[in-house]
């Protein structure tokens, strides 16, 4: 691909320029590196030198925020192997890391937030068996990679609020400048929101109210641990596209109660393992009708018609992530109001300067995405099994999943990286990883 130009920086540009929160914070310019799961960390969860050159990277990159992948509260619920965990109150050798960590990735004046996660039934089998949920469904995914999920107590649920609250406090106190509430693309969050997966009967089920009651006391408590002027942010979907779940008008409902307990950002998003709209993957099921009227902004961003659409009932600022590539659409969604932060993802994965590219007169960012996938265009009849398409799809996202790797490792990405090997190697370097974590666990360290 070719990347055209324009003349010279704008530094006037809408993009450029800084968005002020809720809670006092100001982010310097309108471009957030979004959350991408890292896999960097110690088979026990702790950050690492790697985390460190890989965010330095993005620090220098341009963004005004970087939002971290997932960092787990549960060791149990890991969103992938690899990921960072505080599930408890950091000891010395942990605060330290973080510490180190918080100074890689702001070291260029940028915020750097933590996204605070649980995978719920979307942990995978060879992490956890038994896995918890808001109710026993399973996870509709062919393969046997999800176990059947149990529901959590009462107990169960009030300790996760409480471990919400716990990392947040944690990262505030290692130089984080912000947190993230993962809330959508299926994770526990979600699925307490969906009714296509909570079927509890006590208070956390039911109404759409006791079904947001996860989230809003995870919100409480995170803002109680973090005090009025630290950045609190939300990611909601929009949708989950799927037939009975959680939908449109749910999200703004929702939304609209996030913005009264304080939250400063709200990051729009959809789909879920089963639909995965935030990959713009096809799922296992027709895409259910959100009644969203397309805007004109940019057919590029799939969540900006949302986005447009909730801008309406909000008075706190609306990020959105998902497709964006072009330089002018980015600044036709941020002009007609359908968002005030843009959300840039994959192509971070190889191109770092991203950001700072699009600033000094990039028009458009590579589309990696486009040339990547398992099964060669002659074999596509084979994606007529759910099996092979999901395979098929995801395997895209291993191709990113090992150039966040090369960053974190070498320094430098590599476009040549062939998807099949890309796919092998991440797949091998995941169970290496449990493996260790399991034998650390039998010896007691």
């Amino acid at each position: 691909m070719t990347l055209q130009t324009v003349q010279a920086n704008d530094s006037s540009t809408l993009l450029a320029s800084p968005l002020a929160l809720p809670c006092g914070g100001v982010l310097p310019n309108r471009m957030i590196k979004a959350a991408m799961t890292e896999g960097l960390a110690t088979p026990d969860g702790r950050p690492t030198p790697e985390l460190e050159r890989l965010y330095a990277l993005w620090s220098d990159g341009g963004a005004g925020t970087l939002i971290t992948g997932n960092v787990m509260v549960d060791a149990d619920h890991l969103e992938r192997p690899g990921n960072v965990v505080i599930d408890r109150e950091p000891d010395p050798d942990m605060a330290a890391r973080l510490r180190a960590w918080a100074r890689a990735g702001t070291r260029k004046g940028n915020h750097l937030w933590a996204q605070i996660s649980h995978g719920g039934r979307q942990t995978q089998s060879v992490v956890n068996r038994r896995p918890k949920s808001s109710s026993d469904v399973k996870l509709r995914v062919p393969g046997g990679f999800f176990s059947r999920p149990s529901p959590l107590s009462v107990e169960e649920i009030l300790d996760l609020v409480g471990r919400w609250a716990t990392a947040a406090k944690a990262v505030k106190d290692a130089g984080f400048t912000g947190v993230q509430i993962h809330g959508a693309h299926g994770y526990l969050i979600n699925q307490f929101l969906s009714p296509l997966i909570n079927q509890r009967t006590d208070q956390y089920g039911g109404s759409l109210e006791n079904r947001a009651r996860f989230l809003m006391e995870i919100v409480a408590a995170v803002r109680a641990a973090v005090g009025p002027e630290f950045p609190v942010s939300v990611k909601l979907n929009s949708a989950d596209f799927q037939r009975g779940g959680f939908e449109f008008s749910d999200s703004l409902l929702v939304v609209k109660w996030l913005e009264a307990a304080s939250v400063d950002l709200i990051e729009i998003s959809g789909g879920t393992y089963e639909q995965p709209r935030f990959l713009t993957l096809e799922g296992i099921e027709p895409l259910s009708d959100q009644n969203v009227a397309p805007s004109t902004a940019a057919r590029e961003a799939y969540f900006v018609d949302f986005g447009h659409a909730m801008q309406a009932h909000l008075n706190i600022p609306l990020m959105v992530t998902g497709g964006f590539r072009r330089r002018d659409a980015m600044e036709q969604a941020l002009e007609i109001g359908a968002t005030d932060a843009i959300g840039l993802g994959r192509p971070l994965c190889v191109m770092a300067d991203a950001p700072k590219a699009l600033l000094e007169g990039l028009r458009e960012l590579p589309r990696y995405e486009t040339r990547l996938g398992l099964i060669p265009r002659w074999l596509r009849a084979l994606r007529r099994s759910n099996l092979v398409k999901t395979i098929d799809g995801f395997s895209g996202t291993y191709w990113f999943y090992q150039q966040i790797w090369l960053l974190g490792t070498k320094g430098k990405a590599n476009e040549r990286f062939s998807v099949f090997f890309a796919f092998l190697t991440v797949e091998l370097r995941s169970r290496m990883i449990l493996r260790r974590r399991h034998a650390n666990a039998l010896s007691g360290k």
